[in-house]
């Protein structure tokens, strides 16, 4: 028994002295990180003021320390960046709704500035900036190698004022000029109408009001149409929609999910990791959804469009959505500035993340340019019928109502495909709404 104690003792002694075998070149590695670190912010400090009181003409010591700031948090990925006072404070406008500019989301993207997406109604997309373009020159300034706020800042100007941006297009061979007229921004962020009985429901971001309108919209076109069994489904458009709050984009997911994930984010910190579900309740009672999505659909619309297509609550028409899977912390700093800091990435109920992927359509729908077409090719389009041939029989087999029925069903669909020539994405989600329904079993 002894020699068995003496053995545990001795077991003991050497996993001690195995564990901080491999326990000091641990610590001695994170002591030499710190002692690196310190040398380089002494490099910093040392850099600072050599520049200071060498360099061929005084500087701003403000802005110099901004530029550093800046140049830091740029290099970790597009969205984080340093937000100066003037900048915080056009951010939170941006979040109530109102704001002063040309109307387009941007991000970066190897040196140049990227649109996201142009907004609805401004002068952005009035001019016909697409998701996608490239923009090089302000007023025949380059803009290559700007921070992206220095570059946001040369757009911005007094309302009423023009301005010429340079614009790279995939597709078009050469660069081109558009000109805009700088004007306040005012987002309308819900916009609805009733289209025949399917209530179609405009997204454009997501501010702090954006669930509190979509839920007051919606009940207002339902009853327009008589109340939800009058209504043949919904349609949520999300196109060009760059997103915005994360807890909007939640409770907007919410509002069509009666249970389950909605949406996990991931941190390196567990602090910055949480999941959040759906609420019993579903705004659509049950109708059939069609979500829209295009490239210029971001952030909080990928995460409505992807939790409502791995729920298989919705289906998902369009092209591939823009693909940023990552949240963003907005934190104050000393001096009225404030930094956005990457800080976590989000998944959608499957577990899969869509950073840099995007979320795939159910059925890839491409948007077709509007072609004008001639009285006598419209008339050939429609063709010849019994009806017109001259004394043809007439039906007298159906009453007023039925031929009533008929016209308004022939109207509906002639309006569809009138529609196709304006918004062919949006046609197709109706003609889907229209055919769940047909299939829909009697009765219900």
């Amino acid at each position: 028994m002894k020699k068995f104690l003496a053995a545990a003792v001795i077991g003991a002694v050497s996993g001690v002295l195995v564990t901080t075998h491999y326990a000091a070149p641990i610590v001695a590695q994170e002591v030499e990180r710190e002692r690196t670190t310190y040398e380089q912010l002494d490099l910093f400090g040392d850099i600072f003021e050599r520049i200071r009181s060498d360099y061929v003409s005084e500087v701003d010591e403000v802005e110099l320390i901004e530029s550093a700031i800046t140049g830091m948090l740029t290099s970790l990925d597009p969205h984080s960046s340093y937000l100066p006072p003037e900048a915080f404070t056009d951010m939170r406008e941006q979040t109530r709704g109102e704001f002063g500019g040309l109307g387009i989301e941007v991000t970066q993207e190897n040196g140049f500035v990227k649109v996201v997406t142009p907004i609805d109604d401004t002068p952005a997309a009035r001019a016909g900036i697409q998701p996608g373009d490239f923009i090089t020159h302000v007023d025949g300034e380059p803009i290559l190698g700007l921070a992206l706020n220095d570059a946001v800042e040369m757009m911005r100007g007094p309302v009423g004022s023009d301005i010429v941006v340079t614009i790279v297009r995939e597709g078009e061979e050469e660069p081109f000029d558009v000109t805009l007229t700088r004007d306040t921004i005012t987002l309308t962020v819900v916009r609805s109408r009733n289209e025949g009985n399917t209530v179609y429901l405009r997204i454009t971001t997501f501010n702090d009001k954006t669930y509190e309108l979509l839920e007051e919209d919606m009940n207002e076109k339902v009853e327009d149409l008589g109340g939800i069994d009058s209504v043949d489904g919904f349609v949520i458009d999300l196109r060009n929609n760059p997103g915005g709050l994360l807890t909007q984009a939640i409770e907007v997911s919410d509002a069509f999910l009666e249970a389950g994930e909605i949406v996990s984010t991931r941190g390196r910190d567990p602090r910055d990791s949480d999941r959040y579900n759906a609420t019993p309740g579903d705004l659509a009672q049950g109708k059939p959804v069609v979500v829209l999505i295009n490239g210029g659909s971001a952030s909080a619309s990928e995460i409505v469009a992807g939790a409502l297509k791995d729920h298989r609550r919705a289906i998902i028409v369009g092209t591939r959505s823009f693909g940023k899977g990552s949240v963003q912390t907005i934190m104050p700093l000393q001096g009225n500035g404030a930094m956005r800091l990457t800080t976590a990435r989000y998944y959608t109920p499957s577990g899969r993340s869509i950073q840099n992927l995007g979320v795939a359509p159910d059925i890839i729908v491409e948007q077709r340019p509007r072609v004008e077409e001639t009285e006598e090719e419209a008339a050939a389009r429609q063709g010849r019928s019994e009806a017109d041939l001259r004394g043809s029989i007439s039906n007298d087999s159906l009453s007023e109502d039925e031929l009533k029925l008929l016209e308004d069903e022939l109207r509906l669909a002639e309006e569809t495909a009138d529609q196709r020539q304006d918004d062919y994405q949006l046609a197709y989600a109706l003609d889907v709404i229209r055919g769940l329904n047909v299939l829909a079993p009697v009765g219900d």
